[in-house]
């Protein structure tokens, strides 16, 4: 069957939409008689058709009764739930929990993700997230716990059979985030993950110098009845790339990654020689036991 035709803020509005009605615990022939709707034109709104005027629409939201700031942001939306690509600006830094990153990987059905620089947050431990934050100039540190917890959220959204493929360059496991303790338990981490059957970790070789995901990191989305995105963050905004020519050229660079990195057995053989190079205590037990028994 073709992709039904969606765009990100289109599916935000309607699952705000459908959220503030559920949680005015009314149903959508409520809402209809309420306004003196049909249930075919609430339908069309809430599923991106139009069919109503801003005014209507902020009597609907008016009836569900929530707050100004999710009312400000579903009207904002409204007019513009045809528009491919989302360029979400932040301030100074992002919010604690990316709505609409989350909303799509809740609904995704694989995810393929490039990173260049450090462990893709989708498999980070609390440990090495944590650390993370604490480096970032941008984040309060009275958001740090939260934040955490708000991460680990996003990471369940990709538990229950998402295919995950992950190319993650070799240089990024060489970054020593956190002190030993965290920087062995990240590497570890990244071990168990390997064995998961729908999660897949592939590592871009240092020693191949220039790669073609030199621009850096971003995240493909797959659904099973809308047109696949790109995810890509910077320090205070997020981009989503919706166009077929965008999206054209980020599978270019997966394929690319795909040709040149190590394969699974590869890539986790390089991820354990880092772990036995971070345990030094356990190397000198090593050579210990070796000394008392010469072969």
């Amino acid at each position: 069957m073709p992709k039904r035709i969606s765009t990100a803020r289109g599916r935000e509005f309607g699952a705000g939409l459908r959220s503030a009605i559920a949680g005015a615990g009314l149903t959508s022939r409520d809402v209809a008689g309420i306004l003196d709707w049909d249930e075919a034109k609430l339908s069309d709104v809430v599923n991106g058709k139009g069919g109503a005027t801003k005014l209507e629409v902020a009597a609907l939201l008016g009836v569900c009764r929530i707050g100004a700031a999710e009312s400000a942001h579903l009207l904002s939306l409204y007019p513009e739930t045809h528009i491919k690509g989302w360029w979400q600006q932040h301030g100074i830094c992002a919010p604690i929990r990316l709505r609409t990153l989350a909303e799509n990987l809740a609904v995704a059905e694989s995810l393929t993700s490039w990173h260049t620089h450090m462990v893709p947050l989708f498999l980070q431990t609390a440990d090495y997230m944590r650390e993370v934050l604490l480096a970032c100039s941008t984040v309060p540190a009275t958001e740090l716990h939260d934040r955490v917890q708000a991460q680990l959220a996003m990471q369940e959204l990709l538990r229950g059979g998402k295919e995950c493929t992950f190319f993650i360059h070799e240089l990024a496991l060489h970054l020593r985030v956190g002190g030993a303790e965290v920087y062995a338990g990240q590497l570890l981490h990244l071990l168990l993950m390997a064995t998961w059957a729908n999660t897949t970790i592939r590592i871009v070789p240092a020693e191949l110098g220039a790669h073609p995901g030199l621009a850096g990191p971003f995240t493909r989305l797959i659904f099973a009845k809308y047109e696949p995105l790109v995810w890509v963050d910077t320090e205070n905004s997020s981009l989503v790339a919706e166009a077929k020519d965008a999206i054209a050229g980020y599978e270019k660079v997966l394929r690319a990654l795909d040709a040149m990195s190590l394969d699974e057995a590869e890539s986790r053989e390089l991820i354990v020689r880092l772990y036995d190079a971070s345990c030094p205590a356990r190397r000198r037990a090593e050579n210990a036991l070796e000394t008392s028994n010469p072969t």
